[in-house]
């Protein structure tokens, strides 16, 4: 039997930032993320901008030490590349911490 080898996984090196209460990069995707892990490792609130280096439009808040996992496979058939842009950019905005982004994507070879 061969194997699948798109139901392999890849593991990128975390993107992190450290919260300084000003907008701080924290990463760029280089592959299209399968499964994506937003971990806020601080004890303050850190504001998450998409693309948007000025932090001034905010996709989501994260709470002290909330993580969020999103699992981007396709359960109903409808949608099977859903995923982030490659090169999507995050930005946060919080008063102090370290705010992480893990993820996993598919090999293709």
């Amino acid at each position: 039997m061969a194997i699948n080898n798109s139901q392999r996984a890849g593991f990128p090196a975390e993107l992190t930032g450290v919260m300084t209460g000003s907008v701080v990069k924290i990463g760029t995707l280089l592959f299209n993320p399968v499964l994506i892990i937003f971990d806020n490792q601080g004890a303050a609130g850190v504001a998450i901008s998409v693309n948007d280096s000025t932090g001034a439009t905010v996709w989501r808040t994260f709470p002290p030490g909330e993580a969020l996992v999103l699992d981007l496979r396709d359960k109903a058939h409808q949608a099977a590349n859903f995923t982030f842009d490659l090169n999507t950019t995050f930005y946060g905005n919080g008063a102090s911490g370290t705010f992480s982004i893990s993820y996993i994507y598919a090999l293709s070879e």
